[in-house]
């Protein structure tokens, strides 16, 4: 069969380029099986460098713009903002049961992408993080076996060059007002960064940012613009390239008309909640990358920001505690755990079936701590002494807040003085949740999780039988459509307005009489 097409008749190329910035650990694998770890990075062949490939972003892009205007649900259609950017392959879909002519005449609908995306090779790493993973049995609360795993992620801080191409076609012409609008919504989107890449995305990995683009046009029925793209930064062509970086493309009144006459669809929660540690918090990392001579047998997460090792809440520690709280409420009111399932996806191994978690969870920095190195032993219960050989040593993150306070815990640590003086309730944690498509009842049961957390009966990370991990509300704002409700705690008092109470606890009681 022919399949042969016309070259496209291009009258302008608008050439767009920044600078990808990741602001938390993300994981671009290369889908091999064998390697040192079960997800390894994927890099250039020649320079080495972690590899961001055209496709990973374009896929971003497509999504975040088919999101924006279908709010999660429909599918693409011809008319989409993202189906007219990035070309469509319908009418293949559409075949069934049509003679030749027919099946022609549907490809002829077919469109290429008007974006060119380059693959981008990123700034040399020096820091590669390693992440354990694991499943836990909700019935014991302990490591399902062999459920463990381990990923290869970037650090936050490596930089990406974004290169974009957006062509024009002479019989398209009519079309390139709303290609170039649509295409600013998808940069400001990366600007914003409201668009991750990567693996799990969903629990904090891969968010990024761009902090300015330069955009270049040329119209290419001119002969001054021709030679200008020809040369475009050649070596041989810096007489001619004297095009300057344009503005336009990203001005507000281009993004303020797509935006009225295509306004976000999208239906969402947002929770921003901050907390201090009521308690020690110890969430055990599998890569030790603060390097202290004490070298204990167990240390706190981790994670590089700008270059240095900060404590931080991983997206999936929050993700499984706040998991396996919903279930117990769930099955304590006997309600079905589909509601569960709905809200944090799910795997099933036997039927292969699967569902991407509706709730993102981002990964959360804890300000203000300091890292102290704490023995233990483990005791006979029948002699009530020690055990031979089972003294370990663990690093938890203690809170402090004023250089007082420093001073003495570095006084602990130099002269290895008891530290029940210090105080361990001011590092402060900044959670934020999104649920996408909430129902009112899941509305009411995030409520009940994050009451849990807020009044200590939700510990976060391991050991919480000894009585770590125990966060204390500080203030929490909580944003659906056009209704905004505020939270906050002063001397152990709950400050929160009347109508926000009633409205909140409509919520509750939504989740105890309709959900399923």
């Amino acid at each position: 069969m022919n399949r042969t097409r016309e070259g496209r008749h291009i009258i302008k190329r608008i050439i767009v380029r920044g600078v990808l910035v990741l602001d938390t650990p993300t994981c671009l694998g290369n889908g091999d099986a064998e390697g040192a770890t079960d997800m390894m990075l994927l890099l250039d062949s020649i320079s080495h460098n972690p590899l961001l490939t055209g496709s990973s972003i374009a896929g971003a892009l497509r999504n975040y713009l088919h999101e924006y205007q279908c709010n999660y649900t429909k599918s693409e259609s011809r008319d989409n903002m993202a189906a007219k950017l990035f070309g469509d392959l319908f009418a293949y879909k559409d075949e069934r049961n049509k003679n030749e002519a027919e099946k022609i005449a549907l490809r002829k609908k077919d469109s290429q992408s008007t974006l060119i995306i380059h693959d981008a090779i990123g700034s040399t790493i020096h820091n590669v993080e390693i992440r354990d993973g694991v499943k836990i049995d909700g019935a014991t609360g302990t490591a399902s076996d062999k459920a463990k795993y381990d990923l290869e992620l970037l650090p936050a801080g490596t930089k990406f060059p974004l290169n974009f191409e957006l062509l024009i076609e002479k019989d398209k012409d009519k079309d390139e007002n709303e290609l170039k609008q649509t295409l600013a919504l998808a940069l400001e989107g990366l600007k914003n960064g409201e668009i991750a890449i990567g693996m799990k995305k969903r629990r904090g990995f891969g968010r990024c940012h761009v902090d300015e683009w330069q955009v270049w046009e040329f119209d290419l029925t001119k002969h001054s613009d021709r030679i200008a793209w020809l040369t475009f930064e050649r070596p041989w062509g810096k007489p001619y390239a004297t095009k300057l970086p344009s503005d336009k493309l990203l001005s507000n009144t281009h993004l303020q008309k797509l935006k009225v006459d295509k306004p976000d669809k999208r239906d969402r929660l947002f929770i921003t909640a901050k907390f201090k540690l009521a308690s020690t918090l110890l969430i055990r990392s599998g890569q030790d990358l603060i390097q202290n001579k004490s070298s204990p047998d167990v240390v706190h997460l981790h994670s590089y920001r700008k270059d240095k090792p900060e404590p931080v809440v991983s997206g999936t520690s929050l993700a499984g505690v706040l998991w396996h709280r919903a279930e117990r409420i769930v099955n304590t009111l006997d309600k079905n755990l589909q509601i569960v399932y709905d809200l944090f996806g799910f795997v099933k191994e036997e039927s292969k079936q699967a569902k991407a978690s509706r709730l993102i969870i981002h990964e959360s920095l804890i300000e203000n701590t300091v890292d102290i190195v704490q023995s233990r032993i483990a005791i006979d219960r029948f002699t009530g002494g020690a055990y031979n050989g089972a003294l370990f040593q663990e690093q938890p993150v203690f809170g402090i807040d004023k250089k007082e306070d420093s001073q003495k815990i570095n006084k602990v640590k130099d002269k290895s003085k008891k530290s029940s003086n210090i105080s361990t309730n001011i590092a402060h944690i900044k959670l934020e949740l999104e649920l996408r498509q909430p129902k009112e009842y899941e509305i009411g049961l995030l409520l009940l999780l994050l009451k849990d957390l807020w009044t200590n009966d939700l510990p976060v990370g391991g050991t919480s039988s000894i009585g770590r991990g125990r966060l204390q509300g500080v203030e929490a704002t909580i944003v659906w459509q056009q209704h905004k409700w505020v939270i906050s705690e002063e001397n152990r008092k709950l400050l929160i307005s009347k109508q926000d109470k009633d409205e909140m606890e409509e919520f509750v009681k939504k989740f105890l009489e309709q959900a399923p």
